[in-house]
C-alpha cells in the first residue's frame, strides 16, 4: 500500500507541474474578499469597454461602460473566464510568469478579447471551487460593467462552470468545456482503489498541503485532493450531475481530446460538430509520456478502443452541444509542458482553436 501510495503522488506531481506557463498582470478586488483576479484585453471585441491594459486602475471603477442593456449592464460580447483544471493555478509561487493555460491569455488579449484567468483551490470539490469561481465572477462583473460571462473551461474547471450556472444562471451566456470528466474518470476510480484506506488519504491530503501551500495562495487549510476524487469517481459524479443539472438559459458545449495516435471513431462523432475543428481531423497525437500509463487504462486494451486524452474518455465528455474532439493529450489542450510541441505530425495549434471557439461562441450572440 505504501508503494501505491509513493506511486500516486509521484503522479500527482507530474500533474501539478505540467499547469506551469505565463501569468498576466493583477489587480486588487474590493477589499471585504481578500481575493485575486487577474485579467488582459478590452479592445474592439470587450463590449465598449477598454483601457490599455484592459483593466481600470482602480478595480471598483468598471471603466467606460456605455451603452444599454436593460439591466443597466453591458450585454453582448461578453468577457471570457478562463477556468482552470484540477492541480491548476493562475500564478504560480508568486513567479509571474507561471500559469495554467501557457501564454492563452495574452494571446487573446492581443486579438482584443477581454479575458479573466480567475484561480481557485486546485486540490478540493467543484463545490467548493464553484463557490469560489462564483465569488470571482461577480468581481469580474462588477469591474467590467457586464451583465455575464462566457466560460471557456478544462477539465475540473467545466464541473465548476456547471455549478456557477446552476447557481447564478443569470451571470452566465455560455460555458464551453475541452476534457471534462462530466461522466466521470476511471482514473479517480482507480486512484482511490489504490489508496482506500482513510488514514492514507488524510496522510495525502496532509502532504498536498505541506507541498502546496508554500506554492499556492489560494490553498487554505480545508483543502483535499480526495475530495476532488471522489467527485470524479463513478458514484461521486452520479451524485454531482443529479445535483448540479443544466440551466435552461445557459448555452452549452464541450469537446472532448483523443491521443495515442487514436482518430475517435463514434465517440467522436456528432451532429453539431464545430466547423473548425475539421482541419485537425487527420491530426494523429502521440501521447505525452508521463500520460502513457493512464491512456492505457482508459483505451480499454485489445477488442474495444475508448479515445481520450490521457486522462478523460471522449464519450465521459460529451455535455451539451458535442462539437468533436480534437487531437490533443490532457497537456496539449492548455498548451503544455511549457508550450512545447504536441508531437511530430500533429498540426495541432491550441491558441488558434480557443480563437475559434470564441469566434463560434460571437456567432452564437455571447
Amino acid at each position: 500500500m505504501s508503494a501505491a501510495l509513493g506511486g500516486w503522488v509521484m503522479v500527482a506531481s507530474c500533474v501539478l507541474l505540467a499547469g506551469c506557463s505565463a501569468a498576466g498582470e493583477q489587480f486588487d478586488p474590493p477589499a471585504s474578499t481578500g481575493e485575486v483576479l487577474t485579467g488582459a484585453g478590452g479592445g474592439s471585441a470587450s463590449g465598449g469597454w477598454a483601457s490599455s491594459s484592459g483593466l481600470s486602475d482602480d478595480p471598483d471603477d468598471p471603466g467606460e461602460v456605455g451603452g444599454g442593456w436593460p439591466s443597466g449592464k453591458l450585454g453582448p460580447p461578453y468577457p471570457i473566464v478562463l477556468a482552470h483544471g484540477f492541480f491548476g493555478f493562475e500564478d504560480f509561487a508568486g513567479a509571474g510568469y507561471v500559469s495554467y493555460f501557457y501564454n492563452l491569455k495574452e494571446a487573446l488579449a492581443e486579438s482584443g478579447e477581454t479575458v479573466f484567468t480567475p484561480a481557485v483551490d486546485p486540490f478540493n470539490s467543484s463545490e467548493v471551487r464553484g463557490a469560489q469561481l462564483l465569488a470571482r465572477i461577480e468581481q469580474i462583473l462588477d469591474a467590467t460593467g457586464h451583465e455575464k460571462v462566457n466560460i471557456i473551461a478544462h477539465s475540473q474547471g467545466g464541473l465548476d462552470a456547471r455549478v456557477v450556472a446552476h447557481d447564478r444562471p443569470d451571470l452566465v451566456a455560455s460555458i464551453v468545456t475541452v476534457a471534462t470528466p462530466h461522466l466521470g474518470s476511471k482514473v479517480a476510480d482507480v486512484a482511490l482503489e489504490l489508496v482506500a484506506h482513510e488514514r492514507l488519504q488524510d496522510i495525502l491530503d496532509d502532504l498536498i498541503n505541506a507541498i502546496g501551500a508554500p506554492l499556492y495562495d489560494q490553498i487554505g487549510n480545508e483543502t483535499s485532493v480526495f475530495a476532488a476524487l471522489e467527485q470524479f469517481s463513478t458514484p461521486g459524479i452520479a451524485e454531482f450531475n443529479a445535483r448540479f443539472t443544466d440551466s435552461p438559459g445557459v448555452f452549452y458545449a464541450s469537446f472532448g481530446g483523443r491521443t495515442n495516435r487514436a482518430r475517435g471513431g463514434s465517440d467522436c462523432s456528432t451532429l453539431t460538430p464545430a466547423p473548425f475543428v475539421a482541419q485537425f481531423d487527420d491530426g494523429l497525437d502521440p501521447v505525452h509520456p508521463l500520460l502513457s500509463l493512464t491512456e492505457t487504462l482508459l483505451d480499454g486494451g485489445i477488442g474495444e478502443s475508448f479515445p481520450n486524452d490521457g486522462l478523460v474518455r471522449a464519450r465521459d465528455a460529451r455535455w451539451g452541444d458535442f462539437w468533436g474532439c480534437i487531437p490533443a493529450d490532457h497537456f496539449d489542450e492548455i498548451g503544455q509542458l511549457f508550450g512545447q510541441s504536441p508531437g511530430a505530425g500533429n498540426p495541432w495549434l491550441y491558441i488558434d482553436f480557443y480563437r475559434s471557439v470564441i469566434a463560434r461562441l460571437r456567432q452564437e450572440g455571447f
